[in-house]
């Protein structure tokens, strides 16, 4: 039914029908959309997917969109009418894996329950995107990336000591969440490969619990030691010297030196090689205590070298830094061409766009950006011929507003 046109990779053969919408959902798929898998994208009529509202634009055009909606096909349907159901249930046959972030109970009361689900299609994962879980007094709360980078605990961590934490200019939580739920699926398919006779697992992937996750030791610091560990703005808080240094042409520069041996690289490399002996900085645990002493012989010696003398003598002792990248500064370095991280697409729309290329890579098997988001719509004719629908019928079910 669903015609591949989709790039090799290790997940090449999985099929999975996306009913998600904006980001942490449709990134989940997508991101296994770029190792192989055939995914269907589903929209509602009309007015598609809440991200194709989102800037940045171009001639009209949501490029937010064309990214993380990328190597999937797009059809439309109504899930919410009977004559829709109906349609999914002809569908969902044909997949390994349903994905969906509405709220809990949503796709119930619509009469798409797992029961409905499962009685179709015994095997089918389904993995469910939401802001709190399927469960818990917040289950039924709306929810959007910087609530649940706030209520992690993370906001808290960024931004200067003795200042309002800050959210930073892009929707993590969104992205992380979407991370979980890919990796939610990987399991829930190594566990059908191990017990082929079970029915599909339903995947209860909460976004504030996936930001939560990755902030590691919080908890048991707080738990053992009572730290609530708060802001330090540029300043690593583990390791010193670990800082952004402003370089003597106005650049700004991200040093770590995390380790004894990098320190003591770092000394020289600057001409401050009294420091390594100097009994504030003998141990990381006497830098981190006398961080700020550390900070300014450190800001000193850097904000007398331009950027590029700086690199020079940072590679010549082998430590290493970053200069602060903008975007510009991506399309520009080497490294990235050489990795070819950046790839060239074809879109329909605005002709040949750049984007991030596949991650993770694999050794001897090609995986390939091969396109952009899909057009609203754009293969509803291949997909309902694929059912059975004839012409006749697609024009009532677009009169209709089904599909």
């Amino acid at each position: 039914m669903m015609k591949t046109a989709e790039p090799p990779g290790p997940l090449s053969g999985l099929r999975i029908l996306d009913l998600s919408t904006v980001i942490a959902g449709p990134l989940a798929s997508t991101l296994l959309a770029d190792l192989g898998a055939q995914v269907l994208k589903v929209e509602k009529p009309g007015e598609g997917d809440p991200l194709r509202g989102l800037p940045p634009y171009k001639n009209g055009a949501a490029l937010w969109w064309k990214v993380t909606n990328r190597n999937k096909k797009g059809i439309s349907l109504d899930l919410r009418t009977e004559e829709g159901r109906e349609i999914l249930g002809q569908l969902i046959g044909e997949f390994d894996v349903l994905v969906e972030n509405f709220r809990p109970g949503t796709l119930d009361r619509w009469g798409i329950t797992k029961e409905w689900l499962h009685a179709i299609n015994p095997a089918l994962i389904i993995l469910r995107v939401t802001g709190f879980g399927q469960s818990g007094p917040y289950r039924n709360r709306p929810g959007f990336a910087r609530v649940f980078e706030a209520m992690s605990g993370f906001t808290n961590l960024c931004g200067e000591a003795e200042r309002p934490p800050v959210h930073v200019g892009f929707p993590v939580a969104d992205s992380i969440g979407g991370l979980f739920g890919a990796i939610g699926i990987l399991s829930a398919l190594a566990w059908r490969h191990r017990n082929p006779a079970g029915s599909g697992l339903e995947i209860d992937c909460s976004m504030l619990e996936a930001m939560f996750r990755i902030l590691d030791f919080l908890p048991i610091e707080y738990d053992q030691l009572g730290i609530v560990r708060q802001r330090s703005g540029n300043a690593s808080q583990y390791a010193s010297p670990g800082n952004v240094y402003r370089t003597a042409d106005g650049k700004w520069a991200s040093i770590a030196a995390s380790t004894q041996s990098i320190f003591e690289r770092l000394c020289r490399a600057l001409g401050i090689e009294a420091s390594i002996k100097d009994g504030r900085f003998l141990t990381n645990a006497l830098r981190v205590e006398n961080r700020s002493e550390l900070d300014a012989l450190i800001g000193q010696s850097i904000g007398r070298l331009s950027l590029e003398a700086l690199r020079r003598t940072l590679d010549a002792h082998q430590v290493g830094f970053s200069p602060i990248y903008g975007i510009d500064d991506i399309f520009n370095d080497e490294h990235y061409a050489a990795r070819e991280a950046i790839v060239k697409v074809e879109d329909a729309e605005l002709g040949e766009v750049r984007m991030q290329g596949v991650v993770p890579r694999f050794c001897g098997l090609a995986c390939a950006v091969g396109a952009t988001g899909p057009g609203m719509g754009e293969h509803n004719e291949e997909i309902y011929a694929g059912l059975g629908i004839d012409p006749s019928r697609m024009d009532a079910l677009r009169g209709k507003g089904v599909i």
